[in-house]
Parts: structure tokens; sequence; C-alpha cells
């Protein structure tokens, strides 16, 4: 008896390794801020200059594999005879200021905090290990960019909540608003399982992660778009693949409008070939649809300046 209770928790216990976990036990709060809205409404506007004023800051730059930044596998890169090497990019943060609601953030760079102490931050040597994270040079941190913004953070937009996207929290005050993609923090995986603890302790303390209420676009040409600011000035859109909310922003800035695509493309030769990120995606299939209707977007209107994940 005692030799079955073993194997019925041994094999629970597998099943729950193999399963794999939620990214985040972080809390969840309230539905974010925005309605939803359409792809012919974003559209209507698309063309127009916005309010917003958006600055792209190079928060470090970082050398890492290009079978993480690209599906190698895919036909594109196969007949390139791309193979894996170390691959140069950058960890971004997009800033706005927006006329009435104030400043905001999309994703958050780095903060000098964890380079100085990796560990305290709750990066464990074996993520240090993987990550590279000696290969990561500081530009410009976190708290350095906040302090140009000129008043205080309003909330910080998520592309998603890999690693290198929430290096900049321990800069980011314990009372601003944090948003996501739906079921990004809860959708389970396997490789989360590695690096759960360090988004967690990133994000202790932090407001209560707020989702997106997507709904189906009517015209299906996303999966679902959100007019943040409930003006037509910022649209948040639903891209998962990468990551199960990966979202990406189009911003209608002063200067015309700009695409934020998140990691559901990270580098240019990714982009000009239609090609997918690699290993850390977790559905490349459903990326790469996102992936397309991104670019049909630009296509439609080419005027719109595209920024990618990682690269230029």
């Amino acid at each position: 008896m005692k030799t079955h209770h073993t194997l019925v928790i041994f094999s629970c216990a597998l099943v729950l390794l193999l399963q794999g976990c939620a990214l985040s036990s972080h809390p969840l709060g309230n539905p974010a801020l925005g309605k939803a809205s359409s792809s012919a409404e974003m559209e209507r506007l698309i063309d127009q200059p916005g309010p917003i004023q958006m600055e792209t800051v190079i928060s470090a730059d970082w050398t890492v594999s290009l079978a993480g930044l690209l599906n190698l596998e895919s036909p594109a890169a196969t007949q390139a005879g791309l193979k894996d090497r170390d691959e140069p990019i950058h960890i971004y943060a997009h800033l706005l200021k927006h006329p009435q609601r104030g400043n905001f953030i999309v994703d958050t760079g780095l903060s000098q905090k964890l380079l100085d102490d990796p560990g305290k931050e709750g990066v464990n040597w074996l993520v240090q290990k993987v990550m590279h994270v000696e290969k990561i040079k500081l530009r410009k941190s976190t708290a350095e960019m906040q302090q140009g913004m000129g008043g205080k953070l309003s909330g910080v937009f998520f592309t998603h909540l890999h690693p290198d996207h929430i290096l900049g929290m321990p800069d980011i005050a314990n009372d601003v608003p944090l948003y996501i993609g739906a079921t990004e923090s809860s959708g389970t995986s396997f490789k989360n399982m590695f690096v759960r603890g360090l988004t967690d302790q990133l994000l202790k303390d932090k407001q209560p992660l707020q989702e997106w209420h997507f709904q189906p676009d009517p015209q299906n040409k996303f999966e679902g778009i959100v007019d943040v600011f409930e003006d037509g000035s910022m649209f948040a859109i639903s891209v998962p693949g990468h990551s199960p909310g990966s979202t990406a922003f189009l911003i209608r800035t002063t200067n015309g409008s700009v695409l934020l695509t998140g990691d559901a493309c990270i580098t240019r030769w990714g982009w000009e070939h239609t090609v997918e990120p690699g290993d850390f995606t977790a559905d490349h299939e459903r990326n790469l649809k996102n992936l397309k209707s991104m670019k049909e977007l630009v296509a439609r209107h080419p005027q719109i300046e595209v920024r990618l994940g990682h690269q230029h």
C-alpha cells in the first residue's frame, strides 16, 4: 500500500512537472483601462498624427543566441543558410507622454540595481548563466529615464513578461499600475519553472497586474484590439504566440504612427523575411500568424514606423 501511494504521488508530481507552471503568482487586479475596439476603427485614424509624445530609449546592449531570436528551422532561415551564432541586440524602453493621461512606459529597460546585485533581485545563478547577464552592458537605467520624463509615472504597459522586459522593475515605484495581455502571467509552461522565481521577485510588492479586455476583432484582422485611452491615440493589439499574452501597441505620436511589435518580432531579418522568434516562443504557428497580420497592417499603411522587440 505504501509503495502504491508513493507511485501515485510520484506520478502526480511528474504530471505537474510536465505541465509546467504559471509564469507568476503575482495577483491579478481589475481589468485594464481602455475599451474594446476594432481594426476598422484603428485604421480609420492610423494615417493621422496623434497627441502622444514618444521616445524609444536603448537601455542596454546585449549579445544572445540567434536561435532564441529567430526560428532557424523556418523555410526562409534554412534557405538563407542561417546558423546559430551570437547576435547583438538591445534592451528597450519606450517612453510615452499623453497630454491628459500623463507619463507611461512600454516595457522597462534595465535597472542598475539588478546589475549591482542580481541575486538580491531574484536572478539566481542558473538564470544568470542562461541569460548571460555578464554580456549585458547598461546605457541608461530605468531610474535615469524616469528622471527625464518630467513627472510621475502613471503606468507600465508590458508587451510580455519575459525577464528581459521586466529587468527595470526595481526602479518602478510600488504604486504604479501594471498592464499585461490576457493570460500572460497565468499561462502554464515547463520553461516558466526556471524564471517564475525571478518574475515573482521583480513584481514583489508592486501593483496587481491588470489584463487588457480584448474582444474579437469584427474585421478578423487581429485577435483583439483595445483603445487604451479611449481617444484613439493608442491601441493595444493582441498578438499571442511568443508568449500567451503577447501584446503589440500602435501609438499615434506627434510625428506619426508607430508600431511596437514586442517580441512577436525581435530582429530586422525576422521582420523582412516574415520569420517568428525561436527557442523561447510558446506557439510558433500562432506567432507567425500574428506577425503576418502586423506586416499586412504596415503594407496597408506604409508610413507606420515599425519598432521591433530588440533590434532597429
